[in-house]
């Protein structure tokens, strides 16, 4: 059996971070950085948890930034997104799932080239 690691994309650290930071305050930030703990455990207990996205629909960005040709996607409260690629890991043994974002609904649309009705 296969290892499973996560690793954080800079973006999804400092999204992370800011959760940490703002769920002292705030009910709704607390709930989303449970959430993503959650499912990072689901991750690692079966790597196509998440929800596939179609090839040609992945970002350019990560496309370009990370060399990703796969994507999935969780869904978080309150609309938010947790994105992830699968790669092979520094060993044989091993797989990494790289959460590239987390993100809230509208910086979704944005990224996804959603348009509000």
């Amino acid at each position: 059996m296969k290892i499973v690691r996560i690793k954080l994309s800079p973006e999804a650290e400092e999204v992370y971070n800011y959760l940490n930071k703002e769920a002292e305050h705030s009910k709704i930030e607390k709930t989303i950085l449970a959430a993503v703990g959650r499912k990072v455990e689901l991750i690692k207990a079966n790597i196509h948890y998440g929800e596939p996205i179609n090839k040609h629909l992945i970002p350019k960005e990560y496309k370009e930034k990370y060399g990703i040709k796969n994507l999935f996607w969780v869904g978080l409260p309150n609309y938010w997104r947790m994105f992830y690629a699968l790669t092979e890991g520094e060993t044989q043994i091993e797989i990494i799932a790289f959460v590239l974002d987390i993100l809230s609904h509208d910086k979704y649309n944005k990224k996804f080239g959603y348009k509000e009705k």
